[in-house]
């Protein structure tokens, strides 16, 4: 019989499985220029979207694992080259800096989140019971746990998952 904490694994897991799959749907067949179009000039891209949502859940997550950042330690700040600082995320950025987003090859995207999703199975299959009351941010009222967190970076991503979706209904009907 599965204990409360394999379904808890198991669950978030599932989502974030999810995630990486639907970053590769998103992706199949777009073409660069497709990553950068935007529906009115201060609209977040495709690309952009996707490339955030994963810099999200790699800088939280490593964090949480007390490991380097997939972006880095995995060469991918190198392999995009954006104009951005190596610590760059996306929070906090303004249209101009999003305007700057580009990516010549598309499988960029999807290697990256990979690679994320890569760290994220490997954290949350080394999760005990104990690990997700821990907390992980006392700077909130109440302090952020572990749980929290991971249910915090799953839908924050897949609402950019869903926002990068139908932007890409919109290309396609532009």
């Amino acid at each position: 019989m599965a204990t409360s904490t394999d379904l808890v694994q198991s669950v978030l897991l599932d989502g974030f499985q999810r995630i990486e799959e639907g970053v590769g749907a998103v992706l199949d067949g777009l073409t660069a220029d497709d990553l950068r179009w935007r529906p009115d000039p201060d609209a977040n891209p495709i690309g952009w979207l996707l490339w955030h949502l994963s810099r999200q859940q790699d800088a939280q997550l490593a964090a949480i694992a007390g490991e380097d950042e997939v972006w880095t330690a995995g060469g991918w700040h190198e392999r995009f080259g954006l104009p951005y600082d190596r610590k760059a995320h996306g929070y906090g950025q303004d249209s101009d800096e999003v305007g700057r987003f580009t990516v010549a090859d598309p499988t960029l995207l999807s290697g990256y989140a990979a690679a994320v999703h890569g760290l994220t199975r490997r954290l949350v299959q080394g999760l005990g019971t104990e690990d997700y009351d821990r907390v992980v941010d006392p700077r909130w009222d109440p302090p952020v746990t572990l749980a929290v967190r991971l249910y915090s970076v799953v839908e924050d991503a897949a609402k950019h998952l869903g926002q990068a979706e139908y932007v890409g209904g919109m290309l396609g009907r532009r």
